[in-house]
C-alpha cells in the first residue's frame, strides 16, 4: 500500500554463507552495530579465578567437619563402651554382696501367702526400690554438670541390677529352684538369669555358667550398654528426669520379673517337696540400700 513500510523479503541463505543471527533484522542491531562487542562463535566464558579459590576453600572445610564428625563418632563409642566395661566389673564385684532371703525367712516375713501372692509382693516391692532409685538419680541431675553425669549415670545401673539381682534369686527361692554351690556360685547363676532374663534350669547345667567365661562377659556388658542407653532420659534437667526414671525403672524392673517369674513357675518345685532347706550363706560385707523394700515390704537390710 502507498505510504506503508513494505516488509523486508526474506533472503534464502545460500551453501557457505554465515547465518545471521536471530533478531539481526536492522543495521542497528546486527553484529556489526556501535555499541555491540562482537564475539567469536567458539570462545569459552573465562572463570575468576578467585572463584575456584573459594570452592577448594569450601571443600576444605566440608572435608574438616565431616573428619571432626567423625572422630567424635569414634571417641564418643570409644567412651560408651569404656563406661560399659567399669559399670560391668561393678556389676559383677557386687554380685556376691547382695544379700538374699531364704525361703523360711521369706514366709515368716509374709505369713499366710502361698508362691504366687509371695512373689507378687517381692516384684512389688523391688518396683518400687528401683523407681526410687531412678527418681533420686533424675533429681541429683536437675542441674546437670557434664562431668557429673556418668557418675550418676554408673549409680543408677548399679543400683537397679543390686536390686534386680535380690529379686531374681529370692524368686527362685520362692518356686523351691535355688541353685547348687557356695554363695559366689549361686551369685554368678543368678547374675546369668539377670543378663539373660530368664529363669535358672538347674537341669541343664550349661545354665548355671559360674565361672562367667567371655562369652557371658559379652552377654552382660551389652546388657549393661542397652541399659545406659536407655536410662539416658533420666539425666534431663529440671526434674524432669526424676519422673522419667521412677517410670522406666518400675517397667523395667517388672517386665524382667514377669520374664523370670514365668520361667521358674513353669518348674516349681511345692513347698511340701523341698523339705527343711538349709539357711542362705550370707555375705560378710552385704550392700547396703538393696532390700527392694517397698510399702508392705518389711525388710530389714
Amino acid at each position: 500500500m502507498p505510504g506503508s513500510t513494505p516488509f523486508r523479503k526474506l533472503r534464502f541463505r545460500k551453501s557457505g554463507e554465515p547465518a545471521e543471527q536471530a533478531g539481526a533484522t536492522g543495521p542497528d542491531t546486527g553484529p556489526a552495530a556501535p555499541g555491540v562487542p562482537a564475539e567469536p562463535s567458539g570462545a569459552a566464558v573465562a572463570v575468576p579465578p578467585a572463584a575456584g579459590a573459594d570452592d577448594r576453600a569450601r571443600e576444605r572445610a566440608a572435608a574438616r567437619r565431616l573428619q571432626a564428625v567423625r572422630n567424635g563418632v569414634r571417641k564418643g563409642g570409644e567412651s560408651a563402651r569404656g563406661a560399659a566395661l567399669y559399670i560391668t566389673e561393678r556389676v559383677i564385684e557386687n554380685a556376691p554382696r547382695v544379700p538374699v532371703r531364704d525361703l523360711a525367712t521369706l514366709r515368716a516375713q509374709f505369713p499366710g501367702l502361698g508362691p504366687d501372692q509371695l512373689a507378687d509382693k517381692l516384684i512389688a516391692g523391688a518396683a518400687y526400690a528401683t523407681s526410687t532409685v531412678g527418681a533420686g538419680i533424675g533429681a541429683a541431675a536437675m542441674l546437670p554438670v557434664p562431668p557429673a553425669m556418668p557418675v550418676e549415670l554408673a549409680a543408677e545401673i548399679t543400683g537397679v541390677a543390686a536390686i534386680e539381682l535380690k529379686l531374681v534369686a529370692e524368686l527362685h527361692e520362692v518356686y523351691g529352684l535355688r541353685p547348687p554351690g557356695s554363695l559366689k556360685d549361686r551369685s554368678m547363676a543368678y547374675l546369668t538369669a539377670w543378663t539373660e532374663e530368664r529363669g535358672i534350669d538347674l537341669t541343664k547345667p550349661t545354665t548355671l555358667n559360674a565361672a562367667l567365661g567371655g562369652q557371658m562377659k559379652r552377654e552382660l556388658r551389652q546388657q549393661i550398654t542397652k541399659r545406659m542407653f536407655r536410662n539416658l532420659p533420666n539425666l534431663m534437667p529440671f526434674m524432669v528426669g526424676a519422673a522419667v526414671g521412677a517410670v522406666m525403672n518400675r517397667r523395667d524392673t517388672r517386665k524382667l520379673a514377669e520374664k523370670v517369674r514365668g520361667d521358674l513357675r513353669a518348674r516349681a518345685v511345692p513347698w511340701d517337696a523341698l523339705g527343711k532347706l538349709p539357711p542362705l550363706e550370707q555375705p560378710a560385707q552385704p550392700l547396703r540400700g538393696v532390700g527392694g523394700a517397698g510399702p508392705g515390704d518389711a525388710d530389714p537390710t
